[in-house]
C-alpha cells in the first residue's frame, strides 16, 4: 500500500502555511459580520448544495471532478474577497480555516480511516434476530470509539454476511445506517466530525461523554429494540423460503488485531490535547496554535504511519482499502473550511447581521435560545446537507462560545449536538457513511431503496424518536 497521498499533501500544506510567517489580521477579529451581505455565503451554499445533488443528478461527472467543483466555489470566494478586503486580510483568513481547523479535522479523521481499514473479521455466523441486535449494539459502542465511518466499514460486511441465506435483509441495512453509521458516534468527539469540531472550538471532552450518554442511550435502546421486533417478524417469514446458504457459519476471525492498540493511542491523543494545558502557543499568520493541538496532530500522524507500515497488506486489500473516500473528505472540507468564513461571521452579528430572520426563529422574544429549534433546524440540515458545517454554523449562530455554550447555554450546545449527529441518518446524504453503507449492501446483492425510499423508512421511524427526544430533553 503506498504512502497515503493525502498525508504527502498535508505536509506540503504544512510546510506553505509555516512559510507565512509574516503577522496579518486575523479574519475573525477585523471583519464585522453586520456589514457583509448574503452574498459572501453562496460558494460556501453551493459546496453543500453540489455535494448534496452532484451525486445523485451528474454522479460520473461528480466522481471524476468533484475536487476541480470545490476549488471553483473556493476561488468564486477567495478572489472577491481578496479584491474587497485585501491579501492580508484573505491570508489571514485561509491561515485560520486551514491551520486552526482543518488540518486538526482531516488528521483525526485520516487517524481513524487508517487504523479502522487495518481491522478484518473475517467468519460467518447465523444471522439470528439476537445476533443481529447484538452486532448493532456493538457498533453503536464502536461508533463513538473509532468514528462512524469506521465502524461502519468495520461493521457492515460480517453483518451482511450473517444474513445471507435471509431473504428480507433491507431493514437490517437501513436500522445498520440509524445506530452504526449516526446516532451511535454521539457519545464521544472521536465519533461524528461534528462533534470534534465542537472540541476544536473548545468544547470539553467528557463534556460530550456526559451529556450525550442518555440521548444516545434512550436513542439506541428504542431502535435496538424496535429492530428486534421487526427482525423477529421477518426472521419467522424465512422458514417458508428456506434459501441456500451462500456461506455456511464458521468462527470468527480478527486480523489486524495491533490496530486497536493504535485505537487507544487515537483516543489518548485527543485526550491529551484537551487536559495538557501548558500555555505555549505559536503564532503563524494571525493564528495561535497550542503546543497541546500540534502535539496531538503529530501523534495522530506517528499513529497513521504505524498502522500502515505493521499491518499486513492482505488485510487492507480483503477489506478493499484504498484513499479515495478520506481524499474526497480531504478536497470537500478544504473548500468548506474557507468558504464557511463569512457565514460565521454574520451570524456572529446577531441581529445585526443578514441572517437576523434565522435568529430570530431559533431565539424567544426575551432574547433567550429556543432549544427545540435549534434542534430540529440543525438536524433538518443535516440531513440534507452536511452535518460538520450545519454544527459549526448552529455553535456560532448560538453563541460562538464554548465557555458559555457548555454552562448557562449547555442545553442549546445538547441540542446542536443532538440534531447535527442524529438526524444525519434521514438521508443517504445525511453523513458520509450512509451512502457507503448503502454502495456496499448493494454490491452484496441487497436490493436497497432509493433515495426517496430510505426517506419513507426514515421519516417513519426516526421522526417519532426525535419528537419524544424533543419532549425529554428540551420541552420539560
Amino acid at each position: 500500500m503506498p504512502y497515503p497521498p493525502l498525508l504527502k499533501r498535508l505536509s506540503l500544506l504544512f510546510c506553505l502555511l509555516f512559510g507565512l510567517l509574516t503577522p496579518v489580521a486575523s479574519f475573525a477579529a477585523e471583519i464585522d459580520g453586520s456589514t457583509l451581505s448574503l452574498a459572501w455565503g453562496i460558494p460556501f451554499v453551493g459546496i453543500l448544495l453540489s455535494i448534496a445533488l452532484c451525486p445523485l443528478l451528474i454522479p460520473s461527472i461528480w466522481h471524476h471532478h468533484f475536487g476541480k467543483i470545490t476549488a471553483l466555489w473556493s476561488l468564486l470566494f477567495l478572489i472577491p474577497f481578496t479584491v474587497s478586503f485585501g491579501m492580508n486580510t484573505s491570508v489571514g483568513l485561509v491561515a485560520h480555516a486551514i491551520l486552526a481547523e482543518y488540518i486538526p479535522f482531516i488528521i483525526l479523521l485520516l487517524a481513524l480511516f487508517t487504523v479502522s481499514g487495518g481491522i478484518l473479521v473475517k467468519g460467518n455466523l447465523h444471522g439470528s434476530p439476537k445476533l443481529n441486535t447484538g452486532l448493532l449494539a456493538l457498533g453503536v459502542i464502536l461508533a463513538s470509539l473509532m468514528g462512524t465511518t469506521g465502524a461502519a466499514m468495520l461493521m457492515i460486511r460480517p453483518l451482511i454476511r450473517a444474513n445471507d441465506n435471509r431473504k428480507h435483509r433491507v431493514h437490517t441495512i437501513i436500522f445498520f445506517i440509524f445506530l452504526i453509521a449516526n446516532i451511535g458516534g454521539g457519545l464521544t468527539p472521536l465519533g461524528d466530525p461534528p462533534l470534534f469540531i465542537g472540541f476544536l472550538k473548545g468544547v470539553n471532552f467528557f463534556w460530550t461523554v456526559h451529556h450525550m450518554f442518555l440521548p444516545v442511550l434512550i436513542s439506541s435502546i428504542i431502535l435496538l429494540g424496535l429492530f428486534y421486533l421487526v427482525d423477529s417478524y421477518y426472521y419467522k417469514r424465512e422458514d417458508e423460503i428456506k434459501p441456500r446458504d451462500p456461506t455456511p457459519d464458521s468462527k470468527l476471525h480478527i486480523y489486524g488485531k495491533f490496530n486497536f492498540i493504535l485505537l487507544i493511542g487515537v483516543i489518548g491523543s485527543v485526550l491529551l490535547s484537551g487536559i495538557w494545558q501548558p500555555n505555549i502557543e505559536i503564532n503563524v499568520s494571525g493564528v495561535h496554535i497550542a503546543l497541546q493541538n500540534i502535539s496531538r496532530d503529530i501523534l495522530l500522524l506517528i499513529i497513521t504511519a504505524l498502522s500502515m507500515k505493521l499491518t499486513a497488506k492482505q488485510v487492507r486489500s480483503v477489506n478493499q482499502f484504498s484513499w479515495e473516500p478520506i481524499l474526497e473528505v480531504g478536497k470537500l472540507f478544504a473548500g468548506i473550511f474557507i468558504t464557511i468564513g463569512p457565514v460565521l461571521a454574520i451570524l456572529r452579528a446577531g441581529q445585526d447581521g443578514q441572517m437576523a430572520g434565522l435568529v430570530s426563529i431559533v431565539t424567544n422574544p426575551q432574547g433567550e435560545p429556543i432549544n427545540a429549534m435549534y434542534f430540529w433546524l440543525s438536524g433538518a440540515l443535516s440531513g440534507f446537507l452536511d452535518n460538520a458545517p450545519t454544527y459549526l454554523v448552529f455553535f456560532n449562530l448560538a453563541a460562538g462560545d464554548a465557555a458559555t455554550l457548555m454552562g448557562p447555554l449547555q442545553q442549546t450546545l445538547l441540542a446542536i449536538s443532538m440534531g447535527s449527529v442524529f438526524m444525519g441518518a434521514l438521508t443517504y446524504i445525511g453523513n458520509a457513511p450512509n451512502f457507503m453503507v448503502k454502495s456496499i449492501a448493494s454490491q452484496s446483492g441487497i436490493e436497497m431503496p432509493s433515495f426517496f425510499g430510505y426517506m419513507k423508512w426514515s421519516f417513519g421511524i426516526l421522526i417519532p424518536l426525535f419528537l419524544i427526544l424533543t419532549g425529554i430533553f428540551f420541552l420539560v
